[in-house]
C-alpha cells in the first residue's frame, strides 16, 4: 500500500481517538477501585454493543458477510477489544502511569517493524527520524522537562502488558488495510465493521473476565458515577475513537497512523493538569511541537 498524504480530514480523523483514549486513561484512574480491569473491559464493551445495535443489528444475521469472516473478525478483536483494552486496563492497575506511558510510546516503532516484517512495507529514514522525534516528545512530558525524572524510572513485570498491549495495536491497525476477500459491503459500513468485531471481541472479553473472577480478582461496585463513566467510555474512547481510527488508518495507512497515537500522553498530561487546577507548562508546548514534528517528517514523501 502507497503511503497517503496527510490532510486536514485525516489529521482530526487521527487526533479525536488519542483525545478520547486520554480521557479514557484519566477516568480509567477514577474508577479503578470500582471495577477490575478485564471486568470494566467487558461491560465497557456491552454497552458499547448495545449502543451499536440499532445501527448494526443486520450484520448479526445469520446470512450477513460477517460469518463467512469470522475467522479475520476473531483475530482483529482478540488484538483490539478483547486483548489490547483488556491489557492496558490491567496494565494501569499493575504498573505506575508514568512507565505505562512510556513503554506505550513504542508503538510508532512496532507499526514500523510489523508493518516491514509481517507485510513487506519498506521503511523509510524519514519514518526512524519520525519515529525518534514522536517518542522524545512523549519522553519531555513524561520527565516534566527534567532529565533525573526519566533516569529514575524503572521497568516492572507489569510493564510487559503495555508491551504486548502496543504490539497488538499496531498488529490490528496494519489487518485493517490488509487487503481481504471480505465484501465491500461490510468492509465500507463503519457500524457493521465495528459490530462485527465488537460482537466477537465480546467472547474474548467475556472468557478473560471470567477467568478474573475464577482466579479471586474480580471487582464490580456499581454507583452512579460508575455508570455515567462507563456510558462515556462506551461512546467516546469505544465507538467514536474506533471509528475515526479505522477511518483515518484508511487515509494515511498504519505507519503514519502510529505517530498520532503518542499523542495520548500530552493529552493525559493536559488533562490531569485540569483536573487538578494545574496550568499547562512550556515542556507541553514543546512535547507538541516534538510529537507533530515526527507525524510531519514521518508522512513526508
Amino acid at each position: 500500500m502507497s503511503q497517503a498524504r496527510v490532510t486536514p480530514s485525516a489529521v482530526f480523523l487521527l487526533t479525536l481517538p488519542p483525545v478520547l483514549w486520554a480521557c479514557n486513561a484519566v477516568l480509567g484512574r477514577v474508577i479503578a477501585d470500582m471495577a477490575s480491569p478485564m471486568t470494566l473491559n467487558l461491560v465497557r464493551w456491552c454497552m458499547a454493543f448495545v449502543l451499536l445495535l440499532p445501527l448494526a443489528a443486520p450484520v448479526l444475521h445469520r446470512s450477513s458477510a460477517l460469518w463467512p469472516n469470522w475467522r479475520r473478525f476473531m483475530a482483529l478483536s482478540l488484538l483490539s477489544i478483547g486483548g489490547y483494552n483488556a491489557l492496558l486496563y490491567l496494565a494501569l492497575n499493575t504498573s505506575t502511569p508514568i512507565n505505562v506511558t512510556l513503554v506505550g510510546a513504542s508503538t510508532p516503532v512496532w507499526m514500523l517493524l510489523i508493518g516491514r516484517l509481517f507485510f513487506a512495507k519498506a521503511i523509510s529514514r524519514r519514518q526512524w527520524l519520525g519515529a525518534a522525534l514522536s517518542i522524545s516528545g512523549v519522553m519531555l512530558v513524561l520527565s516534566r522537562g527534567q532529565l533525573d525524572t526519566l533516569l529514575q524510572v524503572r521497568l516492572v513485570p507489569g510493564d510487559f502488558y503495555i508491551l504486548l498491549a502496543s504490539a497488538a495495536w499496531a498488529y490490528y491497525s496494519w489487518m485493517l488495510v490488509h487487503p481481504t476477500s471480505e465484501p465491500s459491503s461490510l468492509r465500507t459500513n463503519w457500524s457493521a465493521f465495528l459490530m462485527a468485531q465488537i460482537s466477537l471481541g465480546l467472547i474474548w472479553s467475556g472468557l478473560f473476565a471470567g477467568a478474573e473472577w475464577a482466579l479471586g480478582f474480580g471487582r464490580f461496585v456499581p454507583s452512579w458515577q460508575l455508570a455515567g463513566i462507563l456510558l462515556f467510555i462506551a461512546i467516546g474512547p469505544a465507538l467514536l475513537a474506533y471509528r475515526a481510527w479505522g477511518a483515518g488508518v484508511a487515509r494515511t495507512g498504519p505507519s503514519v497512523a502510529g505517530f498520532f497515537i503518542n499523542l495520548t500522553p500530552l493529552f493525559t498530561a493536559v488533562l490531569s493538569g485540569l483536573f487538578l487546577g494545574e496550568v499547562p507548562h512550556l515542556y507541553h508546548g514543546l512535547a507538541f511541537a516534538l510529537i507533530v514534528g515526527g507525524i510531519v517528517v514521518s508522512s513526508r514523501r
